[in-house]
C-alpha cells in the first residue's frame, strides 16, 4: 500500500474521538469516524469459502485472491484520500490484527485508548440518563430487569458480549496473542492532562515527525449520527483539551466501585 494506515481501537468513552480530531490537525493525516470497512473485509473472509467456485480453486490460488480482494477493499476505501497517513478507527481491529497484517503486508500499529473502567461505565450511565426519557437503547431492550438499577446497568455494559466488556476482552486477548509491541496505550487522563507529551510519544511510536498542536482549539472534523446508537452526544468533543475530574467517586456507590478497582487497568503493569 502506498499509504501509512494505522488503527485506533480500544475502550469506548476513552477519548478515541478526541484523539482522532487532535490527529486531524496534521496536514498529512486523514482520520476516520467510527469506520465500517473492517466489517466488510471480515465478511469477505467469513463468506469466501462458502462459495463453491472459490472452494474448487487450488488452495494457494484462492487464498492469494482472497487477500488481494480484501486488500483492494481497504485501498479502494481510502482511494480519494490525499494524505499519506491514515488513522482508521474501529473497536474491532484488535480482534483482527492477524488479518490486518496480511492485508497491509506488515505488522499493524494500533493506538489503544483506555480509561479507568469506573469512569467508562459512569460515562455510559450519564449518556443513558440523558436519553432514557424518550429512547430505549438495545441493552435495555434485551435486559429490562437489569436496567432498573445502576448496578445492573454496569453489569450489562461490562458483560463480555457487550460494548464495554467486549472491548476490554479484545485488548487483553490482543496482548495475549503477542501483539503488545504493536499497541500504544493512550490513557485518557494522561491525554487530557499532558496532551503535548502524549502526542509526542504517539508520534515516536508511529515513527512520525512531531507536530505542534493547538490543544485550545480542537475542531471536530469527524461526523457520526449518534441517533443510530440511540444515544445523544456519543461522539461530541470539547474544543479545549483539559483534564476531566473523575465522575465515579460522585456517581458510583462504593460497593459497586470496589467491583471495578484500578487492578482492572492491567495495561499499567505491562
Amino acid at each position: 500500500m502506498d499509504k501509512n494506515i494505522f488503527f485506533v481501537s480500544g475502550l469506548p468513552r476513552s477519548g478515541s474521538t478526541l484523539l482522532q480530531n487532535i490527529l486531524a490537525q496534521r496536514p498529512d493525516m486523514h482520520v476516520t469516524a467510527t469506520s465500517g470497512i473492517l466489517t466488510m473485509i471480515a465478511e469477505v473472509r467469513n463468506y469466501w469459502h462458502k462459495v463453491d467456485e472459490f472452494r474448487a480453486m487450488p488452495e494457494e490460488e484462492t487464498e492469494r485472491k482472497k487477500i488481494q480482494v480484501m486488500r483492494g477493499m481497504l485501498e479502494g476505501y481510502f482511494a480519494e484520500v490525499t494524505q499519506q497517513n491514515i488513522a482508521e478507527k474501529s473497536r474491532g481491529w484488535l480482534a483482527h490484527l492477524e488479518l490486518a497484517a496480511r492485508v497491509l503486508k506488515r505488522e499493524p500499529k494500533v493506538l489503544v485508548p483506555v480509561r479507568d473502567m469506573r469512569d467508562v461505565l459512569c460515562s455510559f450511565e450519564k449518556l443513558w440518563r440523558k436519553t432514557k426519557d424518550t429512547r430505549q437503547i438495545a441493552q435495555e431492550m434485551g435486559n429490562p430487569i437489569e436496567f432498573q438499577t445502576f448496578e445492573g446497568r454496569c453489569a450489562v455494559f461490562s458483560a463480555k458480549g457487550q460494548i464495554v466488556g467486549s472491548c476490554y476482552e479484545r485488548i487483553k486477548d490482543a496482548v495475549a496473542r503477542g501483539w503488545r509491541k504493536q499497541m500504544f496505550f493512550v490513557e485518557y487522563d494522561k491525554l487530557t492532562e499532558k496532551p503535548a507529551q502524549t502526542m509526542n510519544e504517539i508520534y515516536e511510536f508511529l515513527k512520525l515527525e512531531p507536530f505542534k498542536h493547538d490543544f485550545d482549539n480542537v475542531q471536530q472534523v469527524t461526523v457520526e449520527d449518534d441517533l443510530v446508537h440511540l444515544f445523544k452526544d456519543l461522539h461530541t468533543i470539547r474544543s479545549k483539551v483539559a483534564p476531566q475530574e473523575p465522575t465515579w467517586p460522585i456517581l458510583m456507590p462504593k460497593p459497586l466501585a470496589e467491583a471495578f478497582t484500578p487492578e482492572a487497568e492491567f495495561w499499567k503493569k505491562l
